[in-house]
């Protein structure tokens, strides 16, 4: 004889209540329905359709960033214009001006470990660095160099003496090094006004670095499309429209230039930095997008808003000095 299939307490409670008759092959019971049946798809949530807000684009910052981003580009050109053989003082003091300036906004935005003695050190490593590129008998980069490595090295000390401060020392050397390095920078355009070409070759990447920063910021407060990411008020087409034209003003000032200025030479120092200008004011704008996505507590605003600009010209100025020794020479 067949033996009969097993039948579980459901499927007994079921022939029960048919009298005593199996249900027809390929029926469920009640407690096989659908919605007890497990499942092995995993259920959607909401959260996985939900779209990231888009920041919006306010008009009147951009415009007062790229204001600021002019200023900065005029003032480098003046001074560089203006700095004679035996008057070079007021060009340091000028750029020691804009050395408080970066250590401020920069010290607020990135909050390194200790930062009172960070920005005490990183502004003493600066006054140090003009003074060496007004009084050196050799206008050299090295000097400046050392004195990066020497405020670094100092401020991570001072950055030891606190255990809340020891704690971050490991993630946040980056900064503090940035943070140091970037205010020494400032001091390099001196030492350019001290050599040959160098006078040309920092007019032409101030030049060409701010018209990048004021047309990309101008555009975003008018045509601020295609968005670069939903996080970062800032557009594409603003900044490419500013690279163009960056690199158009450098290929123009080469033209009225004396050697070894081209246009074509322009364009090239144009276009460096442009591209200098452009990688710091970018990443800045990502840095603070991420540290709002984290939760972390947003920065004073007008730290916030001049530390692209500022970096971007700290990096434009080692730029010039690579260029006018390792391209137009």
């Amino acid at each position: 004889m067949p033996q009969e299939e097993p039948w579980d307490a459901d499927a007994s409670r079921e022939i029960a209540r048919s009298g005593g008759k199996r249900p027809p092959a390929g029926l469920r019971s009640d407690s096989e329905t659908p919605s007890t049946r497990p499942s092995d798809e995993p259920e959607e949530t909401d959260d996985e359709f939900e779209e990231i807000e888009e920041v919006p684009v306010r008009r009147q910052l951009s415009l007062a960033i790229a204001g600021f981003a002019g200023l900065l580009s005029v003032g480098l050109v003046l001074g560089a214009l203006t700095s004679a053989p035996d008057s070079r003082l007021p060009y340091a003091i000028v750029l020691f001006g804009v050395q408080v300036l970066y250590l401020l906004a920069w010290v607020m935005a990135l909050n390194p470990p200790a930062p009172g003695p960070t920005a005490a050190v990183a502004g003493v490593a600066a006054l140090v660095a003009d003074y060496l590129a007004v009084t050196r008998t050799e206008a050299a980069l090295l000097p400046l160099v050392w004195v990066t490595a020497g405020g670094f090295v100092v401020a991570l000390i001072g950055q030891l003496f606190r255990a809340q401060d020891r704690a971050r020392l490991t993630d946040s050397w980056r900064t503090t090094l940035a943070i140091v390095a970037g205010a020494v920078a400032f001091a390099i355009p001196i030492l350019l006004t001290r050599q040959e070409t160098g006078t040309q070759t920092i007019i032409v990447c101030a030049v060409a670095g701010g018209v990048a920063l004021v047309v990309a910021r101008a555009a975003d407060a008018v045509f601020p499309k295609p968005r670069i990411a939903a996080q970062v008020p800032r557009g594409v087409a603003g900044v490419v429209l500013g690279a163009m034209l960056g690199t158009l003003s450098g290929a123009a000032l080469g033209s009225f230039l004396v050697f070894p200025f081209t246009p074509a030479k322009g364009a090239v120092v144009g276009l460096t930095a442009v591209v200098a200008a452009h990688l710091v004011d970018l990443a800045v704008n990502f840095g603070q997008a991420g540290r709002e996505l984290a939760g972390d507590a947003p920065t004073f605003w007008v730290a916030r808003h001049m530390q692209g600009p500022l970096g971007a010209f700290a990096l434009v100025a080692p730029a010039a000095y690579a260029l006018s020794h390792w391209f137009l020479t």
